[in-house]
């Protein structure tokens, strides 16, 4: 699959040139009320009084047990009537899951959690630096803010419909594709579709480098399993970037060595580019470090530089 993000940048000597696409796949939740901070501080892996102080901060909620349900981003951002808000950009398809999962911890706690799709969510990258990771700035009724992962993952934003044209007018459109090639060269998953629900472990998912966990923050439901995941040392699969050399194999795929060993299995892919869930033992022991899908495409895992691995075992 040829990318627009790849012949802009052909276009210009290879140089990066900043892009800008809505993503669909994304919406907003409104989380209102006095208790709003409070309230899902207990609940999720990350501090939110960072997000309520003008930081953006990315998070999970997970099961009791610890495992993936939600990923997230939070921000504070004063609505169409002025009241502050809490905002989450969740995945769209499953939205209605979080309002749910996380309404049934209200109990007596002040807050409202809505839909709300005032603002839209998008994403421009490739752009020069503008900030440190999380800064957030407010503009034309939204706002944008540096992807609290990973600066070259570009700038989110959540804005009015019809502001989008205007503030990112001269910045070439691209497609959520598009900016799915660029999040899996550098390794970032995007919900469910790279962390299966109900099974997934946030650090064997990058949440520990990607400031996704905050160790110091106090008690959150399934921050148990986390922190002995963490203290221990136990992680011994990570999500990483894989180059495809084919057609990608779907989701959940089986993966192998050459002789045969487990070593993983497929999450998304787009064109040349997929995240893989790697068994490091087995990619470890491989000769040629190529792994392989039923279909007979070789994948080739590359670790981003942002991603601390376990030391291999002698």
């Amino acid at each position: 699959m040829y990318h627009k993000r790849l012949f802009l940048r052909e276009l210009h000597g290879g140089s990066p040139m900043p892009v800008h696409a809505l993503l669909p796949h994304r919406a907003l939740v409104a989380v209102r009320g006095p208790d709003r901070v409070g309230f899902l501080q207990g609940l999720v892996s990350n501090d939110v009084g960072r997000a309520k102080n003008g930081t953006a901060i990315w998070t999970a909620f997970l099961t009791p047990q610890g495992k993936f349900l939600h990923e997230f981003f939070v921000f504070s951002c004063p609505d169409e009537a002025g009241e502050d808000v809490l905002w989450l950009e969740c995945e769209t398809l499953r939205r209605g899951d979080l309002i749910q999962r996380l309404s049934k911890y209200k109990l007596r706690s002040k807050v409202a959690i809505d839909p709300d799709d005032s603002l839209v969510a998008g994403v421009t990258w490739d752009e020069q630096p503008v900030g440190t990771e999380g800064a957030l700035t407010r503009v034309s009724g939204g706002v944008m803010y540096v992807d609290p992962r990973l600066a070259a993952a570009g700038r989110r934003w959540a804005l009015p419909k019809d502001a989008v044209g205007r503030i990112w007018a001269g910045v070439p459109v691209g497609s959520p594709q598009d900016y799915d090639a660029h999040r899996m060269s550098l390794g970032l998953p995007d919900g469910s579709r790279d962390m299966e629900v109900e099974k997934a472990l946030l650090l064997e998912n990058g949440f520990e480098e990607l400031r996704g966990v905050d160790y110091g923050k106090g008690c959150y439901i399934g921050q148990e399993l986390t922190a002995r995941t963490h203290f221990r040392a136990l992680i011994k699969k990570r999500l990483l970037p894989v180059k495809v050399s084919g057609i990608a194999p779907p989701p959940g795929s089986d993966l192998t060595t050459r002789e045969g060993a487990d070593a993983g299995e497929m999450r998304s892919a787009i064109g040349d580019w997929g995240l893989a869930l790697v068994r490091l033992d087995a990619w470890r022991k491989a000769p040629d470090g190529v792994l392989t899908a039923a279909n007979g495409v070789k994948l080739i895992p590359a670790v981003p530089d942002w991603m601390r691995l376990p030391e291999e075992k002698t």
